[in-house]
């Protein structure tokens, strides 16, 4: 199995997607930065409201993060033959040095954070697209909840141990990004805009993890 797919670095990958929600939204003008979902509901309301500047700030990270996604499949496509280093790290390098820059940012330049913020975490769940082998997602929750639910009926029905496994894995992965988001909100009281500097610290270990063992 690769290291990527590890329910470890998975954990540490959904840990730092939860923090970087809650940081968006408590520091940074109360934007998401994963659930884009979210993002289109206020973006919507606002400018059916005629709020453009508001709907505009709303529209920016919904952007910015189908950005993320497309350079992320142009580094894979690119790198994913590579001898040297692995794509996932260039990911991961890109990650971090993206939100040690956000940390500097002041508040009158939220919008440029957020923006950053969500491509960051689109390169992210654009990478890490399975732990174990199951198809997950690190920074957003619903897809995980779907799947997990799936495998958790399907066990009580047929008692196959395989997809209790599988169930367990998906709710892990919501409750570790549950505990990121509730951490988040909470330590951002106090860090406020350098918040954001944990989740770097977080990619660090997951770069770390990488260059051990197999990508």
């Amino acid at each position: 199995m690769q290291t990527s797919e590890s329910f470890r670095l998975s954990a540490l990958l959904s840990f730092s997607g939860g923090l970087q929600d809650a940081y968006t939204y408590n520091v940074r003008d109360r934007v998401f930065a994963n659930a884009q979902t979210g993002n289109v509901v206020l973006m919507s309301q606002n400018f059916m409201q005629g709020n453009y500047m508001q709907g505009f700030q709303y529209m920016c990270p919904l952007l910015s993060f189908a950005l993320g996604i497309f350079v992320a499949e142009r580094i894979e496509n690119r790198y994913k033959n590579a001898e040297k280093f692995h794509w996932r790290q260039i990911i991961i390098i890109i990650e971090m040095i993206a939100l040690f820059a956000v940390g500097f940012l002041p508040a009158k330049l939220n919008m440029i954070a957020n923006m950053i913020v969500s491509f960051s975490c689109a390169m992210q769940v654009q990478t890490f697209r399975k732990v174990h082998g199951f198809g997950y997602a690190s920074t957003m929750c619903i897809g995980n909840l779907r799947s997990g639910t799936e495998s958790f009926s399907k066990y009580l029905r047929t008692k196959d141990k395989a997809m209790l496994f599988k169930a367990l894995h998906f709710f892990g992965i919501i409750l570790v990004f549950a505990i990121g988001a509730g951490f988040g909100g909470v330590i951002s009281a106090t860090l406020g805009i350098k918040t954001i500097w944990i989740s770097g610290g977080l990619l660090l270990t997951v770069f770390l993890m990488m260059l051990k063992g197999r990508c």
